[in-house]
């Protein structure tokens, strides 16, 4: 993981394997794990896989949902990261495509 400081950024933090962007100069160790998890979700997948599967579930949740927070926080990756993000030792053990269990519950 590189992390790497975008002060324009527009969210905290935002992975794009390898690197993980952040907006502040200190990201706390949460923020950098939530990322870690979707690095791991990156490698599962491969980049763009990862990045088409995000778009097209946010765009089936907007749809579902009529609001962007509650469509960014029903997609199945931001699901797994944020319901794990301060368990600092989940990308440990973390099964591969544990993402998969999160993709038809709602938040």
């Amino acid at each position: 993981m590189i992390v790497i400081r975008v002060p324009f950024l527009w969210v905290n933090g935002m992975a794009l394997f390898p690197f993980v962007l952040v907006r502040t100069k200190r990201p706390d160790a949460v923020l950098l794990h939530h990322e870690r998890i979707h690095l791991r979700q990156q490698l599962e997948l491969g980049i763009l896989p990862f990045y088409v599967w995000y778009l097209a579930e946010y765009l089936i949740r907007r749809w579902q949902y009529g609001e962007h927070y509650a469509a960014y926080r029903n997609i199945s990756f931001e699901r797994e990261a944020f319901e794990n993000e301060c368990d600092l030792a989940y990308w440990k053990t973390r099964p591969w495509y544990g993402f998969w269990k999160y993709r038809t519950s709602s938040f």
